[in-house]
């Protein structure tokens, strides 16, 4: 009997997936992740798909983000010097943009962002929109301040 548990266990991993069960399973996994805003944009930017961890920490519901420019989620700053249509086109022509930056909050509220946008091409090559991964480091970055005013204020008293 264990011979034929084990054989129905290798059957079963060892069987290659089937397109629609992969799609499915890949959807299930970025819709499960909270600590990471993974969503895609067109290839104008507009936002076309969103996760749990995008409406944890950037605070908009699908309904009220998807067909949004991504521009939304920029300081003022940063859409003054066109950061972000920028970024879109580093990422196309690099293949990758990564950075880290204030983003904005639906409420307006700032937080500490490390950011990766890799272009999605057709089998062209052309680029068909882009994968966005945007990581919430405020409280790093806060830990990293309060830690480096503590040495200025050691280095003072010495």
């Amino acid at each position: 009997m264990r011979g034929s548990v084990e054989s129905m266990a290798e059957e079963k991993v060892g069987r290659p997936m089937a397109a629609a069960d992969d799609g499915q399973l890949y959807r299930r996994l970025v819709e499960a992740v909270t600590d990471y805003a993974i969503y895609m944009l067109d290839s104008g930017g507009y936002v076309t798909s969103w996760n749990a961890g995008a409406q944890r920490f950037k605070g908009y519901t699908p309904d009220e983000i998807i067909g949004q420019h991504f521009s939304r989620f920029y300081t003022e700053q940063d859409r003054a010097t066109n950061l972000p249509a920028r970024a879109l086109k580093i990422a196309a022509s690099e293949g990758k943009f990564e950075a880290e930056g204030w983003r904005l909050r639906r409420d307006g509220s700032r937080f500490w962002a490390h950011v990766v946008i890799d272009p999605v091409r057709d089998e062209n090559g052309d680029v068909t929109g882009y994968a966005k991964v945007t990581r919430d480091l405020t409280e790093r970055k806060e830990a990293q301040e309060k830690l480096e005013k503590a040495r200025e204020a050691l280095f003072q008293s010495q």
